[in-house]
């Protein structure tokens, strides 16, 4: 494969697809833009685009069913293949015991402390905390082609402190990006590409002869599913990559985050479609309350109260928790919990005493439920939720635990939760909206706010419910309206008090006042967007 500079697009050429990068040079990227991999992602994206895009076509065709007023059912289509009895194939030994897996974007130190956790996995992220630059892609591979071959290290440059691999170290999996997300800085016979394609074939091709090696192997997150049809879409790449590279079909295990809510009425149907490749399911909790008011933004009757009452003990979200937990046991996969959002809090130790106490109820909830796991995005959370899961768990995981008492209906799914919408509850949400906004746009996906890790996810809700609010105009506490003008006031309000916090530097240079016209925007257009990242994604480099 012979490649040509031409400015700032370099092409490689073969004789299948023409490659084009159109990302500025990284160092180290010919490591992981090898021919290899480049030769793979041309086939997938051959092969698997054109079925991509039309999968995104349905969900568009879908969308505009439920704006005019119709609801999601268990599919009637495949009521035989729920009541069949089948299994998943099994998993491999690094996999049977998931109690704790930290998450969090693919930077060098990140991926080091990460995978030094005392926790059974890590799952690097290119997906809600990573920030899609072209460097941070690029850099993601390169840091994970070093940690598969344990050879990566990071000096700090404020401490000097050198940061290296433990002898143990927790296994690793990977989230590729949602199949909505493009890769704008390739492009393949003149199309751009997909993310997801994109960030899987440099991953496996890459690194599945070391994985196997270190007695592992290629194991993945898949984000953002709405049917089992977008399953058997990722079912059929693996078959594909796992034939192209010589690797025995089954080799890849992936676990399927439920977190749409249309996904949670085909959590059989998704499994089945993976069952050669399936590592179970998890509740993507905080993605699953941005969807569930996406899909329904047109309908007054779906307004939802302030995010922080918003808990999963609410009726609506417990019932999915249980029927995965059900449907996976039922099945032979992993039911893995949610993220708990909290982080340590050094400077106040009464209010690190009383977060903490939240995360140990929430990680005791989840194993009482049945769980066999859980996610924390940070190191200082690890003890907590083992201790609440090796209260509750004996053994690797809880499959034994049937929940034959679980009878789920779609109203149950659909149970709107009530509560008061406060000013407070709006101002929050821009507050947060709009920070996260800023911080993706210099090239962070994971922003530590007001004691809580936001990440793409956290800040759609915030986004999402500014819309719905506004423009369904609901009244809060107080009895006003969520208006525009209201809006306008509240933001302005809220940009001062973010001024008094970050200084006022960073407000008035940079990236802060584009963040802030286009969260604007979205929140006051007539379309709703369905990923803040889409238009974000232009303005990245």
């Amino acid at each position: 494969m012979n490649a040509e500079t031409h400015g700032r697009v370099h092409l490689r050429e073969q004789a299948g697809p023409r490659v084009e990068i159109l990302g500025g040079r990284i160092e180290r990227a010919d490591e992981v833009l090898t021919p290899l991999a480049l030769q793979l992602l041309g086939s997938l994206h051959r092969r698997f685009n054109g079925r991509r895009l039309e999968l995104l076509e349905a969900r568009s065709a879908r969308q505009a069913e439920f704006d005019d007023g119709a609801l999601p059912d268990f599919p009637a289509a495949t009521a035989k293949l729920r009541a069949a009895d089948w299994r998943i194939a099994p998993v491999p030994a690094d996999l049977a015991d998931r109690r704790v897996e930290i998450t969090g974007p693919v930077d060098r130190k990140m991926i080091i402390n990460a995978l030094n956790a005392p926790v059974q996995a890590f799952m690097a992220d290119f997906e809600d905390s990573c920030s899609p630059t072209w460097s941070n892609i690029v850099r993601g591979q390169v840091n994970l082609l070093d940690a598969v071959r344990r050879t990566i290290s990071y000096q700090d440059p404020a401490t000097s402190k050198v940061y290296r691999l433990a002898p143990r170290t927790a296994t690793l999996i990977v989230r590729p990006r949602g199949w909505h997300l493009p890769e704008k800085h390739v492009r393949i016979n003149g199309e751009s590409v997909s993310g997801a394609l994109f960030d899987f074939a440099l991953f496996i091709a890459n690194n599945h002869e070391a994985l196997a090696r270190r007695g592992t192997g290629p194991y993945f997150y898949l984000p953002k599913l709405e049917s089992h049809l977008e399953a058997r879409l990722w079912n059929e790449v693996f078959i594909a990559a796992q034939d192209a590279l010589g690797i025995p079909r089954g080799t890849i295990k992936a676990t399927v985050l439920i977190e749409t809510i249309l996904a949670a009425f085909e959590m059989d149907e998704i499994l089945y479609e993976l069952r050669e490749h399936s590592a179970g399911l998890n509740c993507g909790r905080w993605d699953y309350i941005f969807s569930f008011i996406k899909k329904f933004r047109n309908r007054a009757d779906f307004l939802l109260p302030d995010r922080a009452a918003v808990t999963m003990e609410r009726h609506f979200l417990r019932s999915y928790v249980d029927l995965l937990i059900r449907t996976c046991h039922r099945r032979g996969a992993h039911a893995m919990g949610g993220m708990a959002a909290q982080i340590p809090i050094r400077d106040d130790p009464q209010a690190n005493e009383r977060a903490m106490g939240r995360v140990r109820a929430d990680k005791l909830r989840e194993a009482r439920a049945g769980h066999d796991g859980t996610w924390i995005a940070h190191p200082g959370l690890a003890a907590i939720a083992r201790e609440a899961f090796d209260e509750v768990m004996s053994g690797p995981n809880q499959l034994g635990v049937a929940r034959e008492d679980v009878r789920v209906s779609a109203s149950d799914l659909l149970t709107v939760p009530e509560g008061a919408i406060t000013e407070e509850g709006v101002r929050g949400c821009i507050r947060v909206g709009v920070q996260y906004l800023e911080s993706w746009l210099r090239g962070n996906g994971c922003v530590p706010l007001y004691h809580l890790m936001e990440d793409a996810a956290t800040a759609e809700i915030c986004r999402a419910q500014l819309w719905q609010w506004l423009h369904h105009g609901a009244r809060t506490s107080d009895g006003e309206p969520v208006s525009v003008e209201r809006f306008d006031r509240l933001l302005t309000e809220e940009l001062s008090r973010i001024h008094e916090e970050v200084g006022a530097e960073r407000l008035t240079g940079g990236v802060f006042p584009t963040a802030a016209r286009l969260f604007e925007q979205m929140i006051k257009s007539e379309s709703f967007d369905e990923f803040l990242t889409l238009p974000a994604y232009e303005l990245l480099s």
